[in-house]
């Protein structure tokens, strides 16, 4: 039946799962939350019994028999509290920690039991009813503890409540009829013993001899009562000894003389536990990390249990910290403010801390206190990059300033708090004694950091460090790049934290990982015996690290006096071997010099005739690509293990000869040299009917004397012969060279990317079979500066095509004076011999790009006669059918052109321009000029200024349509191509409009 009581530290049962921290003050472990909650509140009702609100007026306690209908909320069975309504006003305690009020009006009747009745005045609530509700104390409990009170202390008013042994008061007046059932009063009974126990026995202010017979009857009776609740009445013996030894224990002293206070309540850690759970009511039950604003009263209020509690003033504040901290942790760490008032709370303890006159129970409550905060900020500031990201980020400057305040306080040296480091390899500590502490949370996170980088990339076989047998090549690459993440990340998220305190914590940061990597690197270093391709990647990855935290270091060092040299001065250089040296690169520069004297002959040389109908590519292009690959595979050849760097020197020179050529090569001319020229805007004149058939007739006679061909001099309109020039066929060549040596620098890159992949053979050789191919990416900037060429080059060879080599038959020949006598079907026979030719001309992947160039230069040819074809072309709404037939043959054309060179969606996307703005020729006059007024004053900005009105023209005022400007770009949308089709449509209405809006001339 013996029970074992301890003061260790609170279980997880007793606590919240969610506190990270073990409390500090000790554990009682027969007395639950509960049990000290309820014995505080009726010790907290017992002291303040005189307040207003708890006794009635004057002082008395007042107690009112309830009704069957008391629900507590302010009826007529509940307390009368008077007048005494608490006022809340501005919290001096929540200003001075730094807490915000939350709540608009004070705590009201009926706000916690969802009252709302309209016939009850709600009225602002008492202390005591806001302690009550605060506690969780029933209104029966509450009631009950009233009647025990009034009749024990009646005649009885001043009596101190530091000379009343509250549980053993109750247990003499409370009797079992009182409560609902004998459980509930056993349970009842039991609490008040435990208490007993935990103040006298277990946690006595004065030292007990828990073998004295006082002791002996106080721990028989409460383990009577474990079975049954003991005999509390009158005349019962039980009661009497119980009675007997409580008095005896409580109404001691250190000295052995008469005191005038008793000791049942005032040890440590029972006083603590009970003030920080009377303490805890001053949070919000609706919001548990929101402080009442009626705090500064009750807290008034809770002083007055201190003389029973053994509490003052620095005791409290240690509480009053301990307290918010607790609570921030309980909550999940998602209240800010409550670490700030743990903060600001420690200011007052750092002023107590010092004073001379700390008894032992105070040093144990601070040292206890202290030291948990304290290693629950340091653990995770010593490792917060594992503790902390961007979303919680911001609460890291609390957490690293609760762990200078707490070690402040403590007053300990920054460095003994045991927290273990690797020692550098001249065996001296890892961290200098003299390095304020934020430097060494700074370097100890970072090596906490790296090892669990470390760690994730190492095998599960072994250690990159130590005896690992495979070729940790790869984890040192993966290893440097996470270290580089790891020190942007420092810089950009943690740094500026850490910078409040720390003048140059990236360099700290930074020169520590630093340290970490070359000790990684250096032993990988020591197991090499060869200079092996991964070796070489490792030390450039290793220098590319390096130039960035050095870089890095110098940036953050900038504002010190010695412009942080100090600091860089700390950074041991890698020991990295430059086996790669000029050998290589007197070899290299040698064969670049080769190969621009070849550059150099072919621009002297070169004139674009292929070399076969087999190769049908420059001279030029197949000399030097020759030249190229026999440099590649000899730089291969030479027995050299690690080369990367003048691999890619070679690279970048050859690269440079590349760009040149592509350059020489795409010199060509301009596209918009083909183009011609825009006539001016003029206006269709309205001929008479003879004088129409006459110029028809003119036509008619003009075409056939134009297309007689041959030797004979009959036409030849039904076999036309191809009209493409020499020179357009030279452009095509230079197309198929440029897919040529594109083609060969895939080949040369891959050649090169071989190297990073495989080693050199033993016979300095390489074999197919070793060849493993990497991702190209040494010529990129040639690769891109081809293709630019290839689409520039196709786009020159398309518009000389058009503009230049078909000009008669679209410039100059497509409906002329006629749209029914000149229409394409002409022009397309001839385009598609010239299609023909160049596809006979052009390799299989200069094709697509070459025929969807022409065939937008044959939309934009289209365009021009309709919109600019100058005086000889004039179109009235009954062309469109004709003209939209044709357009659709020009289409057709390009569709059916070799195997899907132009898919159709591409055609028909690239088409939509050129048929919105056919559709125009369908639209009645009236539409056109309304729609280009309107287009016209919204690219002018005047519409709403009452400058146009929706096309109509005011003759007697003169021109309100502004001219739009040209802008070659055609659209339906433009205003300037309505223009124009406004000035080639043949019609009174448009040649009135185009008069009085523009003066624009007749054509001659």
């Amino acid at each position: 039946m013996g029970r074992q009581h301890s003061l260790s530290s609170i279980s997880r049962s007793d606590t919240d799962p969610s506190l990270e921290v073990e409390c500090p003050f000790g554990r009682i472990d027969s007395l639950t939350r509960t049990d000290l909650r309820e014995a505080v509140y009726e010790l907290f009702f017992m002291t303040c019994r005189s307040s207003p609100g708890f006794g009635g007026s004057r002082g008395s306690l007042n107690y009112y028999p309830s009704s069957p209908a008391s629900t507590g909320n302010g009826g007529e069975g509940s307390p009368k509290w008077g007048s005494y309504g608490m006022t809340v006003a501005r919290s001096r305690i929540k200003k001075t920690v730094g807490l915000n009020a939350r709540r608009s009006s004070p705590m009201t009747t009926g706000m916690h039991s969802g009252s709302n009745s309209p016939g009850k005045a709600r009225r602002p609530m008492t202390s005591a009813e806001i302690m009550r509700l605060q506690m969780r104390v029933t209104e029966q409990s509450d009631h009950r503890l009233r009647k025990t009170l009034m009749r024990t202390l009646v005649g009885q008013v001043g009596r101190k409540a530091e000379t009343i042994i509250l549980p053993l008061e109750l247990l003499r007046q409370l009797k079992p009829s009182e409560f609902y059932d004998a459980q509930e009063y056993h349970h009842w009974q039991r609490r008040q013993l435990k208490i007993l126990e935990a103040g006298l026995l277990l946690c006595p202010s004065v030292p007990v001899d828990r073998h004295s017979p006082a002791a002996a009857r106080l721990l028989e009776i409460i383990r009577a009562s474990e079975l049954k609740p003991v005999d509390t009445s009158k005349n019962s013996e039980t009661m009497r000894n119980l009675c007997a030894a409580v008095v005896a224990l409580a109404w001691r002293s250190c000295s052995g003389a008469s005191t005038e206070v008793c000791h049942w309540a005032d040890g440590y850690p029972l006083n603590v536990h009970l003030y920080l759970a009377l303490l805890h009511s001053i949070f919000d039950l609706r919001e548990d990390t929101v402080v009442l604003d009626e705090v500064d009263e009750l807290v008034e209020l809770m002083k007055k249990t201190w003389s029973t509690l053994g509490i003052n003033r620095m005791i409290h504040n240690v509480c009053f910290a301990w307290l918010f901290f607790q609570r921030y942790l309980e909550t999940g760490q998602t209240e800010p403010d409550l670490l700030c008032a743990t903060l600001a709370t420690l200011v007052e303890v750092a002023g107590n801390a010092k004073k001379a006159d700390r008894d032992a129970n105070y040093v144990n409550l601070l040292s206890g206190a202290l030291t948990v905060m304290q290693s629950w900020a340091e653990r995770k500031v010593l490792d917060y990059h594992e503790g902390f990201d961007k979303e919680t980020i911001a609460s890291m400057e609390n957490i690293v300033s609760l762990a200078l305040s707490t070690t402040n306080i403590i007053g300990e040296d920054p460095l003994s708090s045991g927290v273990g480091l690797a020692d550098d390899d001249d065996g001296t500590a890892a961290v200098d004694p003299s390095v304020n502490r934020v430097d060494y949370y700074i370097r100890s996170s970072m090596r906490s950091a790296f090892a669990k980088i470390l760690e994730s990339g190492a095998s599960n076989d072994g250690s990159v460090i130590v005896g690992i047998n495979d070729d940790p090549s790869n984890i040192l690459l993966h290893l440097a790049e996470e270290t580089e993440e790891l020190a942007l990340v420092e810089k950009d998220l943690f740094s500026p934290v850490l910078r409040k305190w720390h003048q140059v914590p990236t360099a700290a940061a930074v020169v520590t990982i630093h340290s970490c990597f070359g000790i990684v690197l250096k032993q990988y270093l020591s197991k090499v015996t060869c200079l092996t391709n991964e070796l070489v990647r490792v030390l450039q990855s290793a220098g590319k690290l390096e130039k960035l935290l050095v870089q890095m270091v110098v940036e953050d060092s900038a504002d010190c006096e010695d412009g942080g040299k100090g600091v860089v001065r700390e950074m041991v250089p890698y020991d990295v071997d430059s086996i790669v040296a000029g050998l290589l690169k007197t070899w290299i520069d040698e064969r670049l010099r080769i190969g621009k004297e070849c550059l150099s002959r072919a621009k002297e040389t070169e004139s674009w005739m292929p070399r076969s109908k087999n190769e049908p590519y420059a001279q030029s292009s197949m000399d030097l690509m020759k030249l190229a690959k026999v440099t590649v595979d000899e730089f291969f050849e030479i027995p050299v293990g690690a080369r990367d760097d003048m691999v890619h020197d070679l690279a970048d020179g050859l690269e440079t000869i590349f760009q040149e050529y592509t350059t020489f090569v795409a010199a060509c001319g301009n596209k918009q040299s083909y183009v011609p020229s825009l006539p001016p805007l003029t206006r269709c004149n309205q001929d008479s009917n003879l004088v129409r058939l006459w110029k028809r007739a003119a036509v008619r006679c003009s075409v056939g004397v134009g297309r007689t061909n041959g030797k004979d001099g009959v036409t030849n309109m039904n076999h036309p012969r191809p009209s493409t020039s020499r020179g357009t066929q030279r452009l095509y060549i230079r197309l198929n060279t440029l897919h040529y040596v594109l083609a060969h620098l895939h080949a040369l890159d891959k050649s090169l990317s071989f190297f990073s992949r495989s080693g050199p053979s033993p016979t300095g050789r390489h074999t197919a079979a070793n060849r493993r191919l990497a991702p190209s990416h040494h010529f990129d900037l040639a690769r891109s500066s081809v293709q630019s060429a290839i689409q520039y080059v196709s786009e020159v060879a398309a518009y000389r095509l058009i503009f230049l080599d078909s000009r008669h038959s679209f410039c100059d020949g497509l409906y002329v004076e006629s749209v029914a006598d000149a229409r394409i079907q002409p022009g397309l026979r001839n385009l598609k011999q010239n299609l023909t030719l160049l596809v006979s001309i052009l390799t299989d992947r200069a094709q697509p790009l070459t025929v969807k160039e022409v065939m937008k230069a044959s939309f934009e040819a289209f365009l021009m006669v309709l919109l600019a074809g100058g005086s000889e072309r004039a179109f009235a709404r009954a062309d469109y059918e004709a003209v939209v037939d044709d357009f659709r043959s020009l289409k057709r054309v390009f569709c059916t052109c070799g195997e899907g060179l132009v898919a159709e969606e591409v055609v028909n996307r690239e088409a939509e321009v050129v048929e919105g703005i056919v559709a125009l020729m369908a639209l009645p006059t009236e539409r056109l000029i309304e729609d280009f007024s309107i287009a016209a004053c919204e690219a002018s900005g005047l519409v709403g200024f009452g400058f146009c009105s929706g096309g109509s023209i005011d003759t007697a005022e003169g021109p309100k349509v502004p001219m739009p400007p040209t802008t070659g770009r055609w659209n339906r949308a433009d205003p300037n191509t309505v223009l124009r089709v406004l000035c080639h449509r043949d019609d009174e209405m448009a040649n009135e409009f185009l008069k009085r809006t523009f003066q624009l001339a007749k054509r001659r």
